[in-house]
């Protein structure tokens, strides 16, 4: 960027990740003015996704980094002293990654400025962002924004203190060049934490371990490496990533603790992705948990900005929703802790599998507690309220399935079963708010009734 690049913005984006690439072009598509301020990351690294995440980028606008996935490769798992192999996952160069996500802005119309953030402050109504263009030797320009989008993930600063925050956690991740091969990766718990390891067909190994900050004794930053190495070469797993492969520089450490932020949205700023809620990277969803929060955000934003009447339902919405997605990532993450039986009792393992608290991933309910209710939903780009379907097992309420009103279907079902309707009347009662259709009303029924909505 140069000093002749304007410095008044509609909206700005810090990061361009996946979170922030899918709220610039989801903002673009309502017709949004966006700018993105981003600086690459320093260092190397791989992820394994799931099918779902390539559904989700391209539900978000997102093409050209697909370019960077991999076709799907084995991945191995040893927990608890048990192997399986059923699993596939595809890998992903994050930094090929990311520097594609750039193209997918660019092809979007959406202005990238490349530059290292110093600080935002408030500048009357508006928000001040003093940012260090690359290459600018030092030179610093302030931006100023109606509004701001918090998105560089866990490198993003706490303006307020974390709501919920787990057992501090450190990643130490080593790259290894070898021979190239056919690309894989594999998982294996330790008695003090557990590792993931991936090889690439152009020979680059990725290998990392999950420790506990507090019962882990590690070395000088000088002896880290060594430290890393020996390690790799303990494990089982690692065996075949490392054999002819030789370990590339010191490791990069980062943290790996979950955390939910006391307040992620207010009536001109929002954050999303890792910089709202980061998930334990045991529950496997980084960039599927990134873009489900930054999926949503265009809309919230889109209402805040132009509906102010509504913005307490949007700021409901959207802290609703990055609450509910934290706790179940974590509570993912505390299931495969818990299945760690080995070391139970050991410091790493003792301290995650009640974490964060013992409710159940999806917990039975009987039909009396099934509710209607009066929630945010997203409609049409706007966040407005509707009446929803609530269960212990769906508190943020369902409000559409297949494309009918459920809490319409709900009511008119529940309505005529209490009566003495035959079930062919309430069949009838049911196609009448389905277009007339008796077979998709059977199909709402037998669902509902699946769902443990009605008996």
């Amino acid at each position: 960027m140069s000093m002749q690049s304007h410095l008044e913005h509609e909206v700005v984006i810090l990061g361009a990740g996946p979170a922030g690439t899918a709220l610039a072009i989801g903002l673009r598509r309502l017709g949004t003015a966006v700018t993105v301020i981003d600086v690459p990351r320093r260092f190397r690294a791989v992820e394994g996704i799931s099918e779902r995440v390539l559904g989700g980028l391209r539900a978000a606008g997102i093409e050209q980094a697909l370019a960077a996935v991999a076709e799907p490769s084995p991945r191995r798992v040893r927990w608890d002293g048990e192997d399986s192999a059923a699993n596939t996952e595809r890998l992903v160069d994050r930094a090929r990654f990311d520097a594609l996500l750039r193209r997918d802005l660019e092809a979007h119309g959406i202005e990238v400025i490349d530059a290292r953030v110093l600080g935002c402050t408030r500048a009357g109504a508006r928000h001040r962002i003093e940012i260090e263009p690359v290459g600018a030797s030092g030179e610093a320009v302030a931006l100023h924004a109606d509004f701001l989008a918090e998105a560089r993930g866990r490198a993003a600063p706490l303006p307020t203190r974390a709501r919920v925050r787990g057992t501090e956690t450190v990643s130490l991740l080593q790259h290894w060049r070898g021979a190239p091969c056919v690309a894989g990766s594999a998982v294996e718990s330790l008695p003090d934490g557990w590792a993931w390891m991936a090889a690439m067909p152009d020979g680059m190994r990725y290998l990392q371990l999950t420790l506990d900050v507090a019962s882990t004794h590690l070395p000088p930053k000088a002896a880290l490496a060594d430290y890393c190495a020996e390690r790799f070469r303990q494990i089982a797993s690692a065996r075949s990533f490392i054999a002819e492969a030789e370990a590339l520089g010191p490791p990069t450490a980062r943290t790996s603790t979950p955390v939910l932020v006391e307040s992620v949205c207010g009536a001109d700023w929002i954050r999303v992705g890792d910089a709202a809620m980061a998930a334990d990277p045991l529950s496997g969803n980084g960039i599927f948990q990134a873009l489900s929060s930054a999926l949503q955000a265009p809309a919230v934003i889109r209402t805040l900005r132009q509906r102010p009447q509504d913005a307490e339902l949007a700021i409901a919405f959207h802290h609703q929703r990055i609450t509910s997605l934290f706790f179940r990532f974590a509570r993912i993450g505390r299931d495969f802790y818990a299945q760690a039986r080995e070391w139970a009792d050991q410091p790493f393992w003792a301290t995650r599998r009640d974490w964060p608290d013992a409710l159940p991933l999806h917990r039975a309910f009987t039909p009396d507690e099934v509710r209607i209710e009066q929630r945010p939903v997203i409609r049409d780009g706007w966040i407005e309220a509707a009446r929803v379907v609530v269960t212990p097992d769906q508190p943020l309420g369902v409000w559409h399935v297949d494309g009918y009103e459920a809490a319409t279907m709900l009511e008119v079902a529940s309505t005529a079963a209490r009566g003495t309707a035959s079930p062919e009347a309430v069949l009838a009662a049911l196609a009448a708010h389905a277009g007339g259709s008796l077979p998709r009303a059977r199909a709402m029924l037998d669902w509902m009734r699946a769902q443990g909505w009605i008996s």
